[in-house]
């Protein structure tokens, strides 16, 4: 067997294979799939024996399949033809929406607490303010992290961000700065990130996305412990608002549901990789409970001051909140 391992964050993961070609082809390179999209780091360390949890691929003639042993989890089937053949590769073992992606989530909350925001995070550094932009695909974090960018904010995080609570103190630690955009959204709203020589058919800019790398714009602290403000704006943009809809969230179990509702979605939701094969969602009771236990602290937590909806356009998203 071949072997690797990586560390993402906390997690550590070995992985195994029959075939040298399905091992995850380290280092990562920025492209859409890549898994630098979810993640700050993505690094290769010795398969020692005290590792997290563990991924084998048994490359071989049949139907896909895979079976949990403890904490580890072994696939048999033809993965290197599927690979080939894959139509998105973001649902493959190693891609930004695969297994070892939420694998990964699955390792941090069970065996470091350590949870998983599907949000986009900027830093203030001046004011020691940390901004939450949460939400699902099509929300507009994008918006909110390009422009923010523009406004002399910090990035922390474009995709995922993640916390840890240690006694009384919320550790939030850096996220993926690479970000999948649209080309239309780049050539129209965002000229300043465009890659350059990047160029795409003018018929398929607003379907097609493109990696872009983002940490020259990074915080200097790749952690922060109990930041003096922390912001969660949950952000739905459309065209059209000459002026942005700040709504607060006041019912707190309301905002619980929607915080909970995020941290779980990623991790609990069933995948289907390379067109053939259905994984369930890697939810657990116990993780549950404690991730909503986790979630009910964090809101309680002084350095939480602000928690609001927002309805904006693309243009004015951030009103008047940074002056």
């Amino acid at each position: 067997m071949f072997q690797t391992a990586v560390k993402i964050l906390k997690a550590t993961t070995r992985i195994l294979s029959n075939t040298k070609d399905m091992l995850p082809p380290l280092p990562l390179e920025v492209k859409v799939e890549s898994l630098l999209t979810d993640f700050h780091r993505v690094e290769r360390i010795s398969p020692g024996e005290d590792l997290d949890g563990s991924i084998t691929v048994e490359d071989e003639p049949g139907t896909p399949v895979y079976e949990w042993e403890n904490d580890g989890v072994i696939f048999k089937g033809p993965f290197s033809q599927l690979q080939k053949n894959a139509s998105d590769l973001r649902y493959s073992l190693w891609g930004n929406q695969g297994f070892l992606y939420r694998y990964t989530l699955y390792l941090l909350e069970k065996k470091h607490k350590i949870y998983s925001l599907h949000a986009c995070a900027l830093y203030r550094e001046e004011k020691d303010t940390l901004y939450l932009i949460v939400g699902g695909a099509g929300s507009g974090k994008t918006v909110y992290l390009l422009s923010g960018l523009e406004k002399g904010l910090k990035l922390f995080a474009t995709e995922t961000v993640h916390l840890q609570i240690v006694e009384n103190k919320v550790i939030w630690y850096m996220g993926s700065l690479v970000d999948n955009v649209r080309y239309g959204t780049l050539v129209h709203d965002f000229p300043r990130f465009l890659p350059p020589g990047s160029g795409h058919d003018p018929r398929s800019q607003w379907q097609e996305k493109i990696a872009i790398d983002l940490s020259p714009f990074c915080a200097k602290k790749d952690s922060l412990q109990n930041p003096r403000n922390v912001s969660f704006l949950f952000p739905r943009v459309e065209k059209g608002f000459v002026h942005p809809v700040w709504t607060p969230v006041k019912n707190r179990q309301k905002a619980e549901k929607f915080l909970f509702d995020n941290i779980t979605q990623k991790l609990a939701e069933t995948t289907l990789l390379y067109d053939r094969l259905a994984v369930t969602g890697l939810d657990r009771k116990d993780l549950a409970n404690s991730r909503f236990q986790a979630v009910k602290e964090l809101l309680g937590h002084p350095t939480i001051s602000e928690i609001t909806t927002v309805l904006a356009s693309p243009q004015e998203c951030w009103g008047n909140i940074l002056q």
